[in-house]
């Protein structure tokens, strides 16, 4: 998501680059730009005239215009505009009130209402990093949709949360009662409640909505709404919250291709904060949403935190510990890179990682344009042609065994020529890891050192060093492609590179 409105507003700002001063002419041109932008990303016409019109004000009142480069000047007065019209801060559930705390979950059919409604379930037993952990029962008061309240006792089973019993022939306000005795009687944390979904004129759905709200007085309701429905989200959140208190919204489907502007424009529209944004159809494919770390993604900005973030989460101590032992003794070995794509994988593919990462928007559209997200399962196919002996030895793989793993991976010679050379260079350089003392290295990945080591940790594990070096620039504030020491990214010097080999990869036949 965003990709459109993103590509558009470099543009802007790579039009801007070179200029040796930004004049009053210059900032509105731009922001005449930024709108249009704005608006073809389904940015409803009140909130992007209105933040144009603040940015603009900004951006001519700013008395340091001339000491500046003029494109970061003016990144950096969209990103502080942009931040503030998603919401300023993550804003998190509120659970502060005595148990059960009761989120109702309301929405139109189709949102991802009950799934999401298992998501958060799921994060909130979990617990963040597996502390203060939530007893969480679901109750279904839909009653309309076949086999509704079968879905929820499903996905309650999947990520093993409590699911209030079946009675068949409630109504929605007596299933909320019954739901609400047993939370307290069972002594439940947390108490959600996934109203049945309903349409834009069904008002007796509406009004069955308001009793329930009425009855169970949430701590939460929040309403969720698909992203991919574009403008008519926004419509959709006012009607909503004419007719109940809402306090937040979940956006789904962030993961798809729409224009973005739905999310842009929900925090202005309603006043409500984004809560969360569903990332995937798996049950833990939930985010906070950071206002901040959107717009540094909308500006190519990167999102570091996100990428360690989920680094951590799907990295096995194990395995880290494992890694960190051979990199000490500069081994690295076709296994070793397998793990890697693997973990690379369960992050979100190569073009997720490298829409992280601070100055990789291009990187990430070289990715799309040659079918990038296959690679990686490539490449696990051609390691795992190779014999045992092979993957411990590379060096063995002669021209006659390179035309076998290329038949029964289904790839080119030249292909697995690609993926011994990018073995070769990551190899080469954890021994290098190995003279400046590589345990020490992993350590710091593994939350022990400071946090440029950490961060350069993590991107050493999923794909070498220049991913790594990336990484602990960023986390000392030397983002790259920008001036050392807290320069914006993306705004001249050289652009950050692939992790070793996989350039070679991206390149069209």
């Amino acid at each position: 998501m965003f990709e459109s409105l993103s590509d558009r507003l470099g543009g802007v700002f790579d039009r801007l680059r070179g200029r040796g001063a930004l004049t009053e002419a210059d900032v509105r041109a731009a922001m005449r730009e930024v709108r249009v932008a704005l608006l073809e990303a389904d940015v409803a016409l009140p909130v992007a005239r209105e933040f144009v019109e603040k940015a603009t004000e900004k951006a001519i009142g700013q008395n340091v215009l001339r000491s500046v480069t003029p494109g970061q000047q003016v990144v950096k007065i969209v990103s502080d505009a942009l931040v503030e019209m998603l919401g300023a801060d993550a804003s998190e559930l509120d659970l502060g009130v005595t148990p059960p705390a009761i989120i109702m979950m309301v929405g139109l059919q189709g949102s991802g209402k009950t799934t999401t409604t298992a998501k958060i379930a799921k994060r909130l037993s979990a617990g963040p990093g597996g502390r203060d952990r939530k007893k969480v029962l679901m109750a279904s008061l839909d009653v309309n949709r076949p086999n509704a309240q079968e879905q929820l006792a499903t996905l309650g089973t999947q990520i093993s949360v409590a699911t209030l019993p079946i009675v068949a022939g409630q109504q929605p306000v007596d299933i909320a009662r019954r739901a609400m005795q047993a939370a307290k009687l069972q002594g439940f944390d947390v108490l959600m409640l996934d109203t049945a979904g309903r349409l834009h004129v069904d008002q007796a759905l509406m009004d069955e909505m308001k009793a329930v709200a009425d009855v169970a007085n949430p701590a939460e309701i929040l309403l969720v709404v698909d992203s991919l429905t574009g403008q008519d989200a926004v419509n959709v959140a006012q009607n909503f919250s004419d007719q109940v208190p809402l306090t937040g919204i979940v956006l789904t489907r962030m993961d798809g291709d729409a224009r973005g502007g739905a999310a842009l424009s929900m925090r202005a529209v309603t006043g409500k904060p984004i809560k969360f944004a569903g990332t995937g159809e798996k049950l833990d494919a939930l985010e906070t949403f950071h206002p901040e770390r959107v717009a540094g993604r909308i500006l190519g900005m990167g999102d570091v935190v996100s990428l360690v973030e989920r680094a951590a989460e799907s990295i096995q101590a194990e395995d880290a510990e494992r890694m960190a032992a051979k990199m000490a003794k500069g081994q690295f070995d076709m296994n070793d890179l397998r793990a890697q794509l693997a973990q690379m994988q369960r992050m979100g593919g190569l073009g997720a990682l490298a829409g992280m990462i601070p100055g990789m928007k291009k990187a990430q559209g070289a990715v799309a344009s040659v079918g990038g997200e296959k690679v990686l399962v490539h490449m696990d196919a051609m390691i795992g042609s190779m014999t045992i002996k092979e993957r411990a030895k590379p060096e063995l793989i002669n021209a006659k065994r390179k035309i076998r793993i290329a038949k029964g991976s289904g790839t080119t010679v030249q292909e697995v020529n690609k993926l011994l050379k990018m073995h070769l260079e990551m190899s080469t350089a954890m021994k290098k890891i190995k003279k400046m003392g590589g345990m020490k290295g992993m350590m710091a990945m593994l939350g022990k050192g400071g946090m440029g080591g950490g961060l350069g940790g993590i991107g050493n594990a999923i794909g070498g060093p220049q991913m790594g070096d990336m990484l602990n620039k960023a986390g000392a504030g030397g983002l790259p492609g920008g001036n050392s020491g807290g320069g914006l990214p993306g705004l001249g010097g050289k652009m950050p590179q692939l992790p070793a080999g996989f350039d070679d990869f991206l390149k069209k036949k």
